[in-house]
This record gives structure tokens, sequence and C-alpha cells, in this order.
């Protein structure tokens, strides 16, 4: 096993760890101070529904660059996640995306109900927010600032917005840039940014890691846009061919297939072209990158480049 897979795999266990820390099962259904049972229920539902956990172990592996004490970093990683996860709550409602399978399994509302759907994401996003409050790292002031502003209304909030607004529309190429960016990169940009940020890596080192977390994050949606149109609910763990169907403002849709492919493997490559820079502490951000690139769906059996 390569070196960042292992480590892949350690990280992950220490968030899977950690969330269920973070999110322990309420003996009591409506007792004072403490989450009311069924809401606890379904936000354990979604959050530990299991997933790759990107976000969170870029995290730790970009707090990794500049420093070695990766305790200090998970409370941040655990928001992380849980922000990740509220907006998938949301994304999945009818009003939203209308998905009715995340991860291959029933969506949050679907076992739940919408209001409670609503109510877990609501709570999720907030229990994030106090885990990071109530932490004393020096840098965790400096840490909510770049989270708030990616997941909020001028971030992943502002893509999906215009996701929302412009379904059904002959999507511009600069309208895709915007919406993907926002929706999907700036929560890739909070995890590097954020886990440097938090080790007080050095500006050099956070440069280049903005332009990695630009290129996996662009990578990542293309790959996504195209795997809906390739790919199949078993594999995806949600359903297919909906972007299509909703006219949906893809990548696809404004740069045509042939290109799309040719950009996703462009943007892999640039990303692990970054992340080798980093030299023996970036193998993970590599490795990262590299699966990504291997993720590629296959076109009439065989890669499109």
């Amino acid at each position: 096993m390569c070196k960042g897979k292992t480590l892949y795999l350690e990280y992950q266990q220490l968030i899977e760890q950690a969330l269920e820390k973070a999110l322990p099962i309420k003996s009591a259904q409506w007792m004072q101070n403490n989450i009311p049972g069924p809401l606890n229920e379904a936000m354990r539902y979604s959050l530990l529904a299991g997933g790759k956990r990107l976000r969170p172990i870029m995290l730790i592996a970009a707090y990794s660059l500049a420093k070695e004490q990766l305790e200090e970093c998970l409370p941040f990683a655990v928001a992380l996640e849980m922000i990740h996860t509220y907006s998938l709550v949301h994304d999945d409602l009818p009003a939203m995306d209308d998905d009715e399978l995340r991860r291959g399994i029933p969506t949050n509302h679907m076992i739940f109900g919408e209001g409670i759907a609503i109510l877990t994401g609501d709570a999720l996003l907030n229990e994030a927010y106090e885990i990071c409050a109530h932490s004393n790292h020096p840098q965790t002031l400096p840490f909510l600032r770049i989270l708030s502003n990616c997941a909020g209304a001028r971030g992943m909030i502002a893509g999906q917005t215009a996701d929302l607004i412009h379904e059904g529309e002959a999507p511009s190429m600069d309208l895709v840039r915007y919406l993907q960016y926002n929706k999907t990169v700036r929560l890739f940009y909070a995890a590097i940014v954020g886990g440097l940020t938090l080790a007080s890596a050095k500006v050099s080192l956070v440069e280049a890691g903005k332009l990695y977390a630009t290129a996996y994050g662009t990578a990542f949606q293309i790959i996504d846009d195209l795997s809906d149109i390739f790919s199949d609910a078993e594999t995806m763990g949600k359903n297919t061919q909906k972007d299509k169907n909703r006219q949906k403002p893809t990548w696809p849709a404004a740069f045509g297939v042939e290109q799309s492919f040719v950009d996703a493997k462009t943007y892999c490559d640039e990303a692990i072209n970054i992340a080798e820079q980093f030299g023996e502490r970036g193998i993970l951000l590599a490795y990262l990158a590299q699966q990504l690139l291997v993720s590629i769906p296959k076109q009439g059996g065989v890669y499109y480049v």
C-alpha cells in the first residue's frame, strides 16, 4: 500500500472517530440544553453516513505541511465536515436538487421528512461554528473568517444560488466558472487554506495551497458533472442524468463534453504538480489528486483522455 493511501486511511479513521465523539447518541429525548433526540438522530444519520471525508482530510493534510500536532486541528476538520454535510442535506431537498439517494442510502428528507431535514442542516451548520468557538487555538478567529466566507453568501451559497436561478437556461462559460468555483471549490479552499492558517504556515505555502485547492476543486466538479452523464447510480451513490434532465448549468453544458474531459485531466495534472512541489509532506495531497484523475469516467468503455 502506498504511503499516500496509508495516510488517507489513517486520517479518515481519525475523522470518523472525531465525528462520532462530536455528535454522540442522546439518551434523553428533550433534556434541557441538549440536542433533541429526534433531531440528533437525523443529524447523525447524515453526518455518519460515510463518504470519502475529503475536505476534513485535506484540512489535516494541509495542516501537516507546516505542523505535526494533528490533534490540534481535528475540531476544525469536524466543523468543516458538518458544514459540508449540512449543504448536502439541503441540496437534496425537493426545493433544491430533489434527490432521493445520497451515498447509496435514502436522503435525509426521505427518512425524516422535509421539516426535520431543514432543521438538520441548520443544526449542523450552527454546531460547526459552536465547535470552533469553544476552541482555544490561537488561529481560531482567522480560520472562522475563512470558513464563514467560503461557506456563506459570498461563497458556497452564492454558487448554489446561481445554480438554482439559472436552471433551464443555456449557461455561459463565465456563469459556470462562477457558480462552480463558489459552489464547490470554496469548501476545498477552506480546507486547504484553513488548515495552513491554523498551522501558521508561511505566505508562500498558503499561496501554493490556494492554487492546489482551486485546481483540485475545479477538477472535482467537472468530473462530477461528467459522472452524471456517463456513470450510474450504483457507482455514484446517487441518481444520475439529473443535470441534463433539469438543464443544470454544468461544465459540459457550457464547454462541451469533449473539452470537459480535457479540462478535467488538465486541472488534475495541475493539482498533482503543485502537491509534488510540497515534497514528502505533500504525499497525501498528491495521492488525492491522483485518485481524482483516475476517477474520470469512461465514455464508450474507454477513458476519453
